[in-house]
């Protein structure tokens, strides 16, 4: 059971995101085809397109928090010693819990709200909770990224070695 926990976490955000991004690729190419053949196209396509997008969006964020892919301004990191480095990191990635944290409150209250009410998709008719879930899940998935980044960073400062800055994009 361990090593598919382990297969897990190396790679469940990969298959997550292959599978929605597969989803959107294809509705988008039937609805293409659709209304360029038969001139018709449906509502309930548009709404696969869109919320597979969102789910996308959310899961990514998360295994970019995984990677420490996103976005950063890190010139000042260069001249910075691997101690200071490390903080710098494990601040920011603090700062970015706390913001995952409160927004995973706030989305989930959302969610509730929603399936109090029963509101549904306008083409799909299914429940809107299984839409607006995507960023309570996503903010989840961000959290516990961090969290193991964490665990990761304090190890790596305590047996001397430089932290996981992830991958650089342009070297």
């Amino acid at each position: 059971m361990s090593d598919f926990l382990k297969l897990l976490d190396r790679n469940a955000e990969r298959w997550a995101l292959l599978v929605f991004y597969v989803m959107l690729v294809e509705t988008m190419f039937i609805e293409v085809m659709r209304r360029e053949i038969f001139a018709y196209s449906s509502i309930w396509g548009e709404e696969i397109v869109r919320y597979s997008f969102i789910y996308l969006a959310w899961i990514g964020a998360a295994a970019a928090a995984k990677e420490r892919g996103h976005i950063r301004i890190d010139v000042l990191l260069h001249y910075l010693g691997p101690k200071a480095r490390a903080l710098v990191y494990i601040f920011g990635d603090l700062v970015m819990f706390v913001v995952a944290l409160i927004a995973l409150y706030w989305s989930f209250e959302t969610v509730l709200v929603s399936a109090k009410f029963g509101s549904v998709s306008h083409g799909l008719r299914v429940s809107m909770v299984w839409f607006l879930a995507a960023v309570p899940i996503g903010f989840a998935l961000v959290s516990f990224r961090l969290v193991q980044s964490f665990i990761r960073d304090f190890n790596d400062l305590r047996n001397g070695r430089p932290v996981y800055e992830g991958d650089k994009l342009f070297d």
